[in-house]
């Protein structure tokens, strides 16, 4: 696994990372972003894009305020 300072592209949605990844449901071997990993696990519940994306951007808020 790669450590937390390697910077990442994740294959589901293209954006850089740096955090510890995700293994994708997927394939169970494809390293993802944790929030992708996070929205694959949601979708995996049948959890609807709707509220996922609600769920996502509370993780987000709180993780930044975590870092301030």
């Amino acid at each position: 696994m790669k450590t937390e300072s390697t910077p990442q592209i994740c294959p589901r949605c293209g954006k850089q990372f740096t955090e510890p990844p995700a293994l994708s449901r997927q394939d169970n071997r494809t390293e993802i972003c944790p929030l992708c990993g996070t929205r694959e696990a949601l979708e995996s519940l049948g959890i609807d894009k709707l509220e996922q994306e609600q769920i996502i951007t509370t993780i987000r808020f709180y993780s930044n305020r975590k870092r301030e």
